[in-house]
C-alpha cells in the first residue's frame, strides 16, 4: 500500500461502530466459535471483494498528474466529492447525538447462527457508507499509483484481525473477556456517533493531505 495511507487507522475505521458491536455480540451467542468465525470470514470476504474492485475501477481512471504530468481533473473532482460527503456524514452525526440509537437489528444477533453470521459480517462491509467510502479511498490510491492489488494485502489482514479479536479474546482469556465485552459492547453502542465523526474528519485529513 503506498505511504499515504496508514493501514491501522483505515482498518479500524471499517470496524467502528455496528460492525464491531455485531463482533462483540455474536460472541456470547449459543454457538459463540462457529458463528463469530462465520462472522470473521464474511467481513474478510466483503472487504477483499469490495477493494478488488474499487482498485479496478479506479484502473480505468487517468493516470496520476503528479505521476504523469496528465490532467487530474477527474481525481480532483472525486476527491472533493468524498470530501463533501464525509463533511455531510460528520455533521448529520453531530446533529443527531442526542437522539443516536442503536439499529434494532443488533437485539437480534442474539439468537444468530454461523449462516446469519457470515451474512452478517459481509453486508455490513459491504453496504455500509463509510466502509465503502473506505474501500473507494482504498481502490483510489492504489490504482492512482499505479501499485498492484496486492499492496492492500496490510489493509485487508488488518482489517480482518481487528474483526477477529472479540473472538481471540474469548478463546484466550474467557472469563475476563466475558466480562468486558458487554462494557465495551454498551459503551461503543453509546458513542458510535463520536466514532462516526472521528472516522470522517480522518478520511477528510487524509484525502485533502
Amino acid at each position: 500500500m503506498t505511504e499515504s495511507l496508514t493501514v491501522l487507522p483505515l482498518a479500524i475505521t471499517m470496524m467502528a461502530g455496528p460492525q464491531f458491536v455485531s463482533a462483540l455480540i455474536l460472541i456470547t451467542t449459543a454457538r459463540a466459535v462457529p458463528t463469530s468465525l462465520a462472522f470473521v470470514a464474511g467481513v474478510g470476504t466483503a472487504v477483499t471483494a469490495g477493494t478488488a474492485l474499487t482498485t479496478w475501477l479506479a484502473g480505468f481512471l487517468p493516470p496520476d498528474p503528479l505521476l504523469s504530468g496528465s490532467d487530474g481533473s477527474v481525481y480532483t473532482l472525486i476527491q472533493y466529492g468524498l470530501v463533501a460527503l464525509l463533511l455531510g456524514m460528520a455533521i448529520w452525526n453531530w446533529t443527531h447525538r442526542e437522539t443516536a440509537e442503536p439499529p434494532k437489528w443488533l437485539r437480534t444477533l442474539m439468537s444468530a447462527g454461523p449462516r446469519r453470521g457470515f451474512r452478517t459480517g459481509f453486508l455490513l462491509i459491504a453496504f455500509f457508507p463509510s466502509d465503502v467510502i473506505v474501500m473507494c479511498v482504498v481502490g483510489l490510491d492504489l490504482g492512482r499509483g499505479g501499485a498492484g492489488f496486492s499492496a492492500a494485502i496490510p489493509f485487508l489482514l488488518t482489517t480482518t484481525l481487528i474483526a477477529a479479536l472479540p473472538l481471540l479474546a474469548y478463546l484466550l482469556f474467557r472469563r475476563r473477556a466475558a466480562r468486558l465485552m458487554p462494557a465495551v459492547r454498551d459503551w461503543t453502542n453509546d458513542h458510535g456517533w463520536l466514532l462516526n465523526i472521528v472516522a470522517c474528519l480522518f478520511f477528510v485529513v487524509l484525502i485533502l493531505f
